[in-house]
């Protein structure tokens, strides 16, 4: 050979998967799905074209899955038993997938009853073999056995590595090491160890990845660790490692490669050779992909830069991903310059404002923010609009300056109203991406003017799709303009404070003067368009996708409208309320008083922790670093376990206190003049794990069982010749738990439409009464939050050793739930974060905190963020579907309102009532399809009345 031969492998198993999050759903001219063969498409052809010409491969080949068992299932039946099925509209794209490979004319392998993983160690090491270099393209942890030089061959013969096309990074011997802490070699001991919930290897219980780590480490091999372990310490490691050696050693066989399979295709059929343009031309036409088909060009290479590849970097997950700009995985983009609000124009002429609509549709995108009155969407008056179609390429266009003196001077501005019939056309254009930075909020101020913006993409909602969980707290919980503007801009915006004050000699907006208004409003826009630029492709390139146009993007108008919806109180049957709280309270005063033996202040925790521990002598009383004793309500309410009715006194006296400062009495100045009802604030970047959360009014914490709530809920109401509907998911959370979990016995009493808490009581108590139903209803709910032996005690009115019991025996009748508990745990404190079905990402900074406290607390979260936020995940889907489904249906007059937690509340016609309730609820179960196919089906109840109390 004239020259050292080169095979890349590409694992294309791994390449459609992340092809298939990468994109929104597409389908090609014959109504097919093609969203995954696209970008698998553009991903082979930038390897085999790019990495040709700058990376000097000789010889490609992609590896592929044979669907079926392979040889690991006849020595574990439960081999890969966890995995789901792929995605629905995935399934038709697999021969479409072989299809694009054949049309680039490069080999596509697969064998049955192999996997391609086996293929590939067979491949590499027949190549390495010959004194070629060989590459994997695949970041797949087991692949790293094959890392290095050919055994016994140091000093001659071919290398391998790998390549991880996610973040454009060679693999070698010291990132092994650096990952597994061993030599490639070894890698294949420390996964026997610690398993792999991925594939079901069951690996030894409890043992993670850096005890597996250690123990190599110290003993040399898995034989050397099992060997030793009778030496050992007593304890818990010594007796699994004893006590589960056999199954350690079938873990080995399970990840061991097969590293001399028959070659199907021979090592030199692989030869690289210029992409020939007929059957990938007659490709790319069939499915419609004329982007692509424009660029192919007489067969040359795509046009744009070479791949890139970076020396590998250790890589910290819980920190955010690097801008845009400096990420080495796809073109880098010119670097953005400093803002400058010198360059910002002031639009005052009906001229200037057309010449930047023509170029804001030429553009084809541009970011847009409103300036207002006020922060309350529903009665801001509009003061002005900004608009930024590039860096520092940003205006300001005021509308309503000069303040409310009527006798003041005002500055030169447009007509409003002519202003806004200018901007009507392109805010509605479909041709053009309006951006905004939480544009909910704008599509509601704009609305109230008979502007429909659309299409649109939200900064902040982009942001929290990627990085929800490890941006710091403040506006918008971490995603606010002025903490991104920060963090990915390294820049400082202009506080409103700075423009508007502070205190007494605070203005409003429409009184500052144009040039700082400029500036200040100009600055959003402009600050919003970078966001844009540096957040929009992150998320393709780390799976971000998926939510984001599937579940979140499409909710951002629909919520918009039911804020603007809002929904009816009753004013006279809250301040009745009101009436009788506050007389209840006064009865609960006098009563507490008497028990103390003195009058004091109920609201003081000073004086009630004096009261309680320092006079009436209860035990329990803990004082924190200021001097003064904890009276929060879990020692109130293990004072009352106790007996201590003073305790339950002002527990009682807390809870009407905060209803009726939180809803009977601000409820009723909620209500909006204008409209006569009241409208929530529903925030999509409020809640860690994807929830919606609801200010101002929060209408999500009305307590659901009491007759207190009950009657709150009965103020609401809906107008006259109208009803309410309630519509909720019931016991979602425990369903998908079911099926995350693949638990047999609680899928089966979902499928049966059994009593869950009853199936769950026999199965642990053995008997089902009143008692155990309660107990097992608790333990249901408790062990999906990660809740401790102390907590469930605590709950249930037991002991510790009594709660952790039950938690053993809940784990013995239902393994699954232990399973997904230890795998969800695992994969956090690897990859740092938690996933939904749905892609939907909930990072864990603090997951391997010193602080056990710290971890403890995060673990219990990222236990049940899957959980919680694919149940949000589905909602939200449903919601989004529910418009143009009832439309459909002829119901157009019903009107969605509120979300609250798993359920959905609607008004609408007394006559519709019987029409929408099935489209309702087949919308509602159907909401997961086709994305994701439940094992369980989902429940919905429905409930209509004269008010939310009797829908309920």
């Amino acid at each position: 050979m004239d020259s050292k031969q080169h095979l890349y492998l590409v694992d294309g198993s791994a390449y459609i998967f992340r092809a298939y999050h990468r994109l929104p759903p597409l389908t090609n001219p014959q109504g097919v799905p093609v969203g995954a063969v696209y970008g698998y498409t553009t991903m082979l052809w930038k390897l085999a074209e790019d990495l040709h010409q700058a990376d000097g491969p000789t010889h490609l080949a992609v590896i592929l899955d044979k669907a079926g068992t392979s040889f690991r299932n006849d020595l574990y039946d439960q081999y890969k038993a966890n995995r789901p099925p792929p995605p629905e509209d995935l399934v038709p794209q697999f021969p479409l997938i072989r299809d694009a490979t054949r049309a680039f004319s490069l080999a596509c392998i697969e064998e049955e009853g192999l996997e391609a993983d086996d293929l590939i160690a067979s491949y590499a090491r027949a190549a390495a073999a010959r004194g070629w270099d060989v590459t994997i393209v695949s970041s797949d942890k087991d692949l790293m056995q094959l890392v290095g030089p050919p055994p016994g061959e140091a000093a001659a013969g071919g290398r391998i590595d790998m390549l991880d096309t996610m973040k454009n990074q060679r693999i070698d011997i010291p990132e092994v090491v650096e990952k597994f802490g061993v030599p490639p070699e070894l890698v294949g001991d420390v996964l026997a160890l610690m398993g792999d919930a991925v594939d079901n290897v069951p690996g030894i219980r409890g043992i993670g990845p850096k005890t597996a780590t250690k123990l190599i480490q110290e003993h040399g091999s898995l034989e050397g660790a099992l060997a030793a372990a009778p030496a050992m310490k007593p304890g818990k490691l010594r007796d699994s490692l004893i006590e589960q050696a056999d199954m350690a050693r079938l873990s080995r066989r399970l990840v061991q490669l097969k590293e001399d399979c028959d070659l199907p295709v021979a090592l030199d059929d692989f030869a690289l050779a210029a992409v020939p343009r007929p059957p990938l031309a007659a490709f790319l036409a069939e499915h419609g992909f004329t982007s692509l088909l424009k660029r192919l060009d007489g067969g040359q290479a795509a046009p744009g830069p070479k791949t890139q590849l970076h020396p590998a970097k250790p890589v910290n997950p819980a920190a955010p991903a690097a801008p845009a700009e400096v990420r080495g995985d796809r073109q880098e983009l010119p670097p953005l310059p400093p803002v400058d609000r010198a360059t910002y124009e002031c639009v005052q002429t009906r001229e200037r404002l057309e010449h930047w609509i023509a170029r804001a549709f030429a553009a084809r995108r541009l970011a847009v923010d409103t300036e207002t009155s006020r922060l309350d969407a529903m009665q801001a008056d509009l003061v002005g609009v900004s608009l930024a179609l590039g860096p520092n390429d940003a205006c300001y266009v005021p509308l309503g300056h000069g303040g409310t003196d009527m006798f003041a001077e005002k500055p030169r501005q447009i007509d409003r109203t002519e202003a806004l019939a200018l901007l009507k056309p392109l805010l509605e254009s479909g041709a053009v991406l309006k951006i905004g930075q939480n544009i909910k909020y704008d599509l509601n101020v704009l609305a109230r003017h008979g502007i429909s913006v659309a299409p649109i993409d939200d900064t902040m909602v982009i942001s929290f799709d990627l990085d929800a969980g490890r941006g710091e707290e403040g506006i918008g919980g971490g995603h606010g303009m002025d903490e991104l503007a920060r963090r990915h801009l390294g820049h400082t915006t202009l506080a409103f404070k700075d423009i508007c004050g502070t205190g007494k000699k605070a203005i409003s907006f429409a009184e500052v003067p144009l040039d700082r208004a400029t500036q200040y409003a100009a600055e959003d826009a402009d600050v919003t368009w970078r966001l844009h630029r540096v957040l929009k492709p992150r998320l393709a390139e780390e799976g971000g996708t998926r939510v984001y146009e599937r579940v979140d993007r499409p909710l951002v108008p629909v919520v918009a409208e039911m804020e603007r919806h809002g929904i009816k109180v009753d004013r006279e049957r809250l301040a009745r309320l009101s009436t009788e709280f506050a007389a209840a309270m006064a009865g609960l005063e006098q009563d507490i008083f008497a028990l103390a033996g003195q009058e004091f202040t109920i609201g003081s925790p000073k004086q009630l922790g004096d009261i309680l521990f320092d006079k009436l002598g209860y035990k329990g009383g803990k004082k924190g670093k200021s001097g003064q004793y904890s009276t929060d309500q879990g020692i109130l309410e293990g004072l009352a376990a106790q007996g201590a009715e003073v305790a339950t006194k002002v527990l009682e006296w807390r809870q009407l206190t905060k209803l009726k400062s939180t809803y009977t009495d601000a409820l009723q100045a909620a209500i909006n003049p204008r409209t006569g009802r009241v409208h929530t604030s529903y925030s999509l970047v409020g809640a860690q794990t994807g929830r919606l959360s609801s200010t101002e009014p929060n209408l999500q914490n009305i307590p659901i069982r009491t007759e207190i709530g009950r009657q709150i809920r009965e103020a609401f109401v809906a107008e006259p010749g109208h009803v309410l509907l309630a519509a909720d998911y019931s016991q979602i959370e425990l369903r998908l738990a079911a099926h995350m979990a693949d638990v047999p016995e609680l899928k089966d009493a979902f499928a049966r439409g059994e009593d869950i808490h009853a199936r769950t009581a026999r199965e642990m108590f053995g008997l089902v009464d009143r008692d155990t139903r309660a107990r097992a209803k608790t333990i249901n709910f408790a062990i999906l939050y990660g809740i401790s032996r102390w907590g469930l005690g605590g709950r249930l009115g037991v002991s510790g050793d009594e709660a952790q019991a039950m938690i053993d025996r809940y784990f013995e009748r239902f393994p699954g739930i232990r399973r997904y508990i230890h795998a969800t745990l695992e994969s956090v404190r690897e990859k740092g974060y938690s996933e939904t079905l749905f892609g939907r990402k909930t990072w864990f900074p603090r997951i391997n905190a010193a602080n056990p406290n710290e971890r403890a607390g995060s673990e219990r979260a990222a236990i049940n963020a899957p959980i919680q936020g694919t149940s949000a995940d589905i909602i939200k889907r449903a919601m989004a579907r529910m418009g143009p489904a009832l439309a459909d249906a002829g119901l157009g007059q019903v009107r969605m309102l509120l979300q609250v937690h798993d359920e959905l509340v609607f008004e609408l016609p007394a006559g519709d009532a019987a029409a929408a309730a099935p489209v309702i609820e087949r919308v509602m179960a159907e909401a997961a399809l086709p994305s994701v196919r439940l094992d369980v089906p989902l429940g919905i109840e429905i409930g209509t009345g004269p008010n939310w109390g009797a829908a309920h």
